[in-house]
């Protein structure tokens, strides 16, 4: 099987329209979340992406086209797509009152925006819709199949999704306090993230990954399968839990789900590694957040800055935030947990950092 590498990368976010901008707000403490109102008069934490552009549609292309320039993967047209996302162009059809249509038609209409010639393929998995189109795009790569292939992480606003989560508790009414004290509940955001993947040695190659589908628990995460999760991913990798140094988590803030992640990960490691989240900066993304955090996750550890949590701990969770970034990463785990009890991960490796480093 051939290395894959991530080549490029770029992320629109509400820390700000590229990364450059997102580490320099994480610097600064982060943004702010806004709040959107629903129709039954409830309002709720909503990190969104700050564009001027009013009319849904329009803003969803140059916000697309303008991450595919940043990620330098516009030369590579014929490559596959991967196109992931759990709401598709919901927050359109809002607007615009009209029927909803097949959501192939969503990746068809952004092809044609970025004229594409390559094959276009839609992931719509709930969370892990973009860490499974990274996986689909790491085999077709690495089996040799193609050199070349992209990953666009796209979910923008609607209120669909918003009141969907409403409706069933799960949101924060103030803000996302992942392993919190006194957690309360997730906040919803945007993202459009592009990642290109290629045979070509760069900095980060993706070594494998995993994604184990279990229904026992449809809106949360099973512990057992958090582990067999883990232990997949790094069988697949050829390494030992003793070798990743920094995980990744879901963790967004829910009461249970943080607990449950936690649980499943203790028993795939004798020693829990550092741990970061990135939702209380960005909120979480929904079928973005795989390529959003990782191109987040890749671009601090690389930059030396570093997600502060601002909120106390929950000393019972046994396990806390990593403050600053380690001193010493090579292999990252970092996996999404999402509706419909999909367990999905992959590990990464900093090629520049020291073989040896202990």
């Amino acid at each position: 099987m051939r290395p894959v590498y991530l080549h490029g990368r770029a992320l629109n976010s509400a820390l700000g329209a590229n990364l450059p901008q997102a580490l320099d707000s994480l610097a600064a403490g982060g943004r702010a979340a806004q709040k959107i109102k629903l129709s039954d008069g409830t309002e709720w934490p909503y990190f969104a992406i700050e564009h001027p552009e009013p009319d849904w549609r329009a803003r969803a292309r140059k916000i697309i086209t303008a991450a595919f320039d940043d990620a330098g993967a516009t030369a590579y047209r014929n490559a596959p797509l991967f196109v992931a996302s759990s709401s598709l162009d919901i927050g359109a059809i809002e607007i615009e009152d009209s029927a909803v249509e097949e959501g192939f038609n969503f990746a068809e209409q952004i092809a044609g925006w970025l004229n594409w010639t390559g094959p276009v393929f839609l992931v719509s998995s709930a969370c892990t819709s973009s860490l499974l189109a990274l996986l689909s795009a790491f085999r077709l790569i690495s089996s040799g199949s193609v050199n070349d292939a992209v990953v666009l992480g796209v979910e923008l606003a609607n209120r669909y999704s918003l009141a969907g989560f409403a409706a069933m508790q799960l949101l924060t009414p103030e803000k996302p306090k992942p392993l919190g004290l006194n957690r309360d509940g997730i906040a919803l955001g945007e993202a459009v993230s592009v990642l290109h993947l290629s045979s070509r040695s760069a900095r980060w190659r993706l070594c494998g990954g995993s994604n184990i589908v279990d229904g026992r628990d449809p809106t949360g995460a099973v512990p057992q399968t958090v582990t067999q999760m883990c232990e997949q991913a790094l069988a697949v990798s050829g390494l030992k839990a003793s070798d990743i140094d920094l995980i990744k988590l879901q963790a967004a803030g829910s009461p249970a789900n943080d607990v449950n992640e936690l649980t499943g990960l203790a028993a795939a490691f004798d020693s829990l590694p550092p741990l970061v989240t990135l939702k209380a900066a960005i909120g979480h993304t929904l079928g973005a957040s795989g390529a959003a955090e990782i191109g987040l996750l890749t671009a601090c550890l690389e930059a030396d800055v570093w997600p502060h949590p601002d909120y106390q701990l929950d000393p019972g969770l046994h396990a806390g935030l990593a403050h600053a970034r380690p001193v010493s990463v090579r292999y990252v785990l970092a996996d999404i947990l999402g509706f419909g009890g999909g367990h999905a991960a992959v590990i990464l490796e900093d090629t520049n950092a020291h073989p040896n480093w202990v």
